[in-house]
């Protein structure tokens, strides 16, 4: 049976600093077709290699996002670091017919701003990452941390004193914290999908997935 393709997306990116690039890079990678704008020739050069098309171009100017044909656009990430500009960048590209939107925001009242525009996502990107970064460090026993979606993570929580000895069924984490255990790491084994009469033992790391808040309900737990 022939495996299906995956449909090649047109995205646009508008502004090329550190956040922009990655994300103009990394879809252009994955096989979409890219097109990246920014108002410095330097940055523009810089990453025509690395995307579809890369063109200079003023995001604020409407004249010049419709000479671009950005309403043809599946997706526009609007990347600029500077915050009127990417207020105005975001109005203008909605404004000529962008489907979907997404707008880089420096603070939840920048954000709440791209959203009144016409955004349809807005990312924090330097506060999501602080947060990742903070979590690390303070949670001790937390060995990694995935954000799924804003309020849900997978985490990996080192077995408590309390887990030892019980099977997953006596703990019932799903009636209790409403959390999925996944797999257990085991030294060198994961089991994966473990069943409910597996034993805990001492330094099993369990990876759970669930609301944040339950999760840290259960890596306080003693």
């Amino acid at each position: 049976m022939a495996m299906r393709r995956r449909r090649t997306r047109q995205f646009a990116v508008i502004g090329l600093g550190r956040f922009g690039s990655s994300v103009a890079s990394t879809l252009y990678k994955q096989g979409q077709e890219v097109l990246a704008i920014d108002n410095v020739e330097d940055r523009v050069q810089e990453m025509a290699p690395h995307v579809t098309h890369a063109v200079q171009a003023d995001a604020t100017d409407e004249q010049a996002m419709r000479a671009i044909g950005i309403r043809n656009f599946d997706v526009v990430i609007v990347a600029i670091g500077e915050i009127e500009a990417s207020i105005l960048a975001t109005s203008v590209v909605k404004g000529l017919g962008v489907r979907y939107v997404v707008a880089k925001a420096l603070s939840d009242l920048h954000g709440r701003v791209l959203e009144r525009v016409g955004a349809d996502r807005v990312v924090y990107p330097e506060r999501d990452m602080g947060v990742r970064v903070a979590h690390n460090l303070l949670s001790g026993n937390i060995i990694d941390y995935i954000e799924l979606m804003p309020g849900y993570s997978i985490v990996e929580v080192t077995a408590k004193e309390g887990f030892i000895g019980r099977t997953l069924r006596e703990l019932d984490f799903r009636a209790k914290y409403g959390i999925t255990v996944l797999a257990i790491r085991r030294g060198t084994e994961v089991i994966v999908a473990p069943n409910p009469d597996t034993t805990i033992e001492k330094e099993d790391v369990l990876v759970a997935m669930g609301e944040d808040e339950r999760l840290e309900e259960l890596e306080a737990l003693p």
